[in-house]
């Protein structure tokens, strides 16, 4: 796992100042309570993650650096996965979700809480603890909820939650189902308020009216202020969204996608990107990270920020062995050291597919190739040459490699054993044009 530290090691006076620094706390309740509830004796707390796929992404890891952020600092972590609200799905901006069957989101809930389990410490004095809305939720009839829960809510309230006005003001409106998300959410604190004495519940951004419906109905039903607090959300260079929502998600689950391309994405982020994520998605402490950022502005040629980064990131979510694949993976595949044929399958396939997509100035390709075929060949259907003669001309200056071993003969053809795991051939052209064919 990446390294992993508390706040005083970090070089900060309290947690609430670190998680300040770090741009992990967007909205809040009254901050001077917050922070006395974060620095005081160790409280329970709570993050809800709702199975409305069959893995979380980025913008869930935020959360769970957050919790962790916490845990080290002893306080108690509770992750709620939604076994119920996850069959309704939260108010989204731009539009009415499509419910998924039972079974479904019952299988997608246990792989999320396997994810979970791997980035939260799950032993020691505040381990964290599995709770699904479900089983209280379905205990429920249809009056016991109108009458217990739904009777403290207010609808000018519940109209007036940003998520539902925007819907509120499209074409597709919003329907009841998910309009009652609000009310499931805050019922959820209250359950955990009573069951655990839970104090703090954890969101995103675009989550603080839901949130606060459960802050507002322990007020009501209780009498105790309970705290709340949102993290950004993350956005690229550009302002775009992180999630899945936007098309272009980047899952945590290696089998939705591979630890290498999982890396690729956080080595290829801009340098203008570096003070940000390096604050959110890391552990790393104050004084280095100022010194990544300023190495970032003075030397952006050697990306030292970047892969620091990339290491941390990709470490905490898939372990410090699959990020040294994927390290010594990018290397062996341009020739920059490490063994092509020590790479396993499912990491070499996971390469040949992102070396355009992730920015590896590569080809893609999707060309396949026989025993019969000459390299040149080869190269033009994997697109790094636009005719045989090209080709003879590059093999001629001495440009072009087969497995990272140079091609000195222009009628060179391929054999059995260039492809590696008995499918791919890699043929290079100078140092960064690299092309894959596959073998038919």
């Amino acid at each position: 796992m990446a390294h992993v530290t508390d706040f005083k090691e970090a070089g900060f006076d309290s947690l609430f100042e670190e998680l300040q620094w770090r741009g992990l706390i967007s909205q809040s309740t009254d901050r001077e309570r917050l922070a006395k509830a974060l620095d005081g004796e160790p409280i329970t707390y709570y993050c809800g993650f709702d199975p409305t796929a069959a893995s979380l992404h980025i913008g869930n890891l935020v959360q769970l650096i957050n919790m962790r952020h916490l845990q080290l600092a002893g306080h108690h972590p509770i992750a709620l996965v939604g076994g119920a609200t996850g069959l309704i799905g939260d108010p989204r901006q731009s539009g009415e979700r499509t419910l998924n069957p039972k079974d479904v989101v019952a299988g997608w809930a246990e792989r999320l809480k396997r994810q979970i389990g791997g980035i939260l410490s799950a032993d020691g004095p505040n381990p964290v603890r599995f709770v699904s809305n479900y089983d209280w939720t379905a205990q429920m009839s249809v009056i016991d909820f109108l009458r217990d829960v739904g009777k403290n809510f207010r609808l000018g309230t519940m109209l007036a939650k940003d998520t539902v006005a925007r819907r509120l003001n499209s074409e597709e409106g919003i329907s009841f189902t998910e309009f009652s998300y609000q009310v499931l959410q805050g019922n959820d604190f209250l359950h955990l308020f009573d069951e655990y004495h839970c104090t703090l519940e954890l969101g995103g951004s675009d989550q603080w009216g839901n949130l606060t419906s459960g802050l507002d109905l322990i007020h009501k039903v209780r009498g105790v202020d309970v705290n709340v607090f949102t993290s950004p959300i993350i956005t690229d260079a550009n302002g775009k969204k992180f999630g899945k929502s936007e098309g272009n998600a980047v899952w945590l689950d290696a089998t939705m996608l591979s630890p290498y391309r999982f890396y690729q994405f956080w080595i290829n982020r801009p340098d203008v990107e570096m003070e940000s994520l390096l604050k959110a998605f890391t552990f790393l402490p104050k004084a280095e990270i100022e010194r990544l950022v300023e190495e970032s502005k003075t030397n952006p040629g050697a990306r030292e920020a970047q892969r620091s980064l990339a290491w941390e990131v990709t470490s905490f979510v898939h372990g410090e062995a699959a990020t040294q694949a994927a390290i010594d993976a990018s290397g062996a595949l341009f020739g920059r050291g490490g063994d092509l044929s020590a790479i396993d399958e499912d990491t070499l396939e996971a390469a040949i597919d992102g070396l355009k997509v992730e920015g590896e100035n590569g080809v893609k390709t999707f060309a396949v190739a026989s025993v019969a075929d000459r390299v040149t060949e080869a190269g033009v259907r994997a697109g790094l040459f636009k005719s045989i003669s090209e080709a003879r001309r590059a093999i001629k200056s001495g440009g072009v490699y087969l497995n990272n071993e140079r091609v000195t003969d222009e009628e060179a053809g391929l054999a059995e054993g260039d492809f590696l795991h008995g499918r791919f051939a890699l043929i290079r052209r100078g140092k960064k044009a690299l092309g894959a064919v596959e073998k038919r």
